[in-house]
């Protein structure tokens, strides 16, 4: 469409240029003016042709910027949810880091109706012992409570395992050992509430020795020391018997 006016317009000028310089119906001036408006329509049409171009090159620019804020967008998003996901994993990490501090910590546990604190290797000792004794394996749980006394001398459960040491040498009927064993129970820890228990046990190691007189004596023990405990009552049906 430019090309097709400015080929008008040239033709145009020539037109007029041929008429004056054959018929001289115009004067130098306005050939001049014809030429000059020749000119501004043709610097017009092409500075128009400009503007056109200088416009299209915007538009793709602006589709070329919307396409990357577009992309960018996406990273954004995709840089948000990673950011989440570390940060909840931060935190998930920090739980557990808290958790696992926390089981290392000593704990509060109730021994013997006393709150005692307790160190977690200590505990794993002594419920190690104990699950052998409960799985019929009593030298090994013998042996297992003598490693913890030697171990935790002051622990809390102390009382106890010298009593299972008692009790696993009954359980394999060596009752010489396991009177001793009691014996230092109730010579170490006196009061303790294992107390009556030992006594108890005292008194069935001197019956399978047939030793009377000396089961008796720890019944009778028992009963005078631990009037209350569960194992008095045991002990006054047995002495029931003595008689």
């Amino acid at each position: 469409m430019i090309k097709k006016t400015l080929i008008a317009a040239l033709m145009a000028a020539f037109s007029c240029a041929s008429l004056s310089a054959h018929a001289a119906l115009f004067g130098d001036d306005e050939a001049r003016r014809a030429i000059l408006d020749v000119r501004t329509k043709v610097d017009s049409l092409q500075q128009s042709k400009a503007d056109n171009s200088a416009v299209l090159e915007l538009s793709n620019q602006n589709d070329q910027l919307r396409q990357e804020i577009a992309r960018l967008n996406g990273q954004i998003e995709v840089l948000s949810n990673e950011v989440a996901n570390i940060q909840q994993r931060q935190k998930d990490f920090y739980v557990d880091l808290d958790n696992r501090l926390r089981k290392l910590e000593p704990q509060v546990v109730a021994v013997d109706g006393k709150d005692a604190t307790v160190e977690l290797s200590e505990q794993r000792t002594y419920d190690n012992a104990l699950a052998l004794f409960k799985a019929a394996d009593y030298k090994k749980s013998g042996t297992a409570f003598v490693d913890f006394l030697q171990r935790y001398p002051q622990s809390a459960y102390a009382p106890s395992a010298q009593y299972w040491i008692g009790n696993a040498y009954y359980a394999q009927r060596d009752y010489k050992n396991a009177i001793a064993a009691q014996q230092t129970l109730l010579k170490k820890y006196p009061g303790n509430p294992k107390g009556a228990d030992a006594l108890l046990n005292i008194a069935s190691s001197y019956t399978e020795l047939k030793d009377r007189p000396a089961a008796k004596k720890a019944l009778e023990s028992l009963v005078a020391q631990y009037p209350n405990a569960p194992a008095a009552q045991i002990a006054k049906e047995r002495l029931a018997n003595f008689k």
